[in-house]
């Protein structure tokens, strides 16, 4: 029991963010959010780009990080949202403000095929069908108000 609880060390916080691929700085959003709990910052910074070198710039990722008491660290990089890969695929800047009524652009099962692969790595999906995933996946497309086809014309 005892080297149980030596092995865990006691979590300050959870910090959820969302930060540009290779962009991390000790700017906002990352410089508060870890600055409050004594962080260091230029350690997540190069961790953090290091990891997303190879994805597009700009790309919007999301970050789970866990602030621990002795000021240390760990995160995870998660790919970015549903939303911003529906987005991206159909070429729309924003979704309809009458998902179900309007229909701002359209989509195959295979765009949506394709996003499930890569939502698949996520570690939360990562014991998920991949049915299951892009059922989630043309949910989200129908409350943005993307139709999804099983071939486009």
């Amino acid at each position: 029991m005892a080297f149980e609880q030596s092995l865990r060390r006691p979590v300050a916080a959870t910090i959820r963010m969302i930060v540009p691929a290779g962009g991390a700085k000790p700017a906002p959003p990352v410089g508060p959010a870890l600055g409050q709990y004594r962080l260091n910052l230029m350690t997540f910074c190069k961790d953090f780009n290091a990891r997303t070198q190879h994805i597009k710039p700009e790309t919007p990722m999301s970050v789970l990080l866990t602030a621990y008491k002795d000021n240390t660290f760990d995160f995870i990089v998660k790919s970015p949202s549903v939303t911003w890969y529906l987005k991206k695929a159909a070429g729309i800047q924003a979704g309809s403000g009458k998902p179900g009524h309007e229909t701002v652009a359209t989509l195959s099962v295979k765009h949506i095929y394709e996003i499930a692969k890569i939502k698949q790595t996520d570690p939360n999906c990562q014991t998920m069908p991949l049915e299951s995933i892009c059922k989630s996946i043309i949910s989200t497309a129908r409350t943005m108000g993307i139709k999804v086809l099983k071939e486009l014309d």
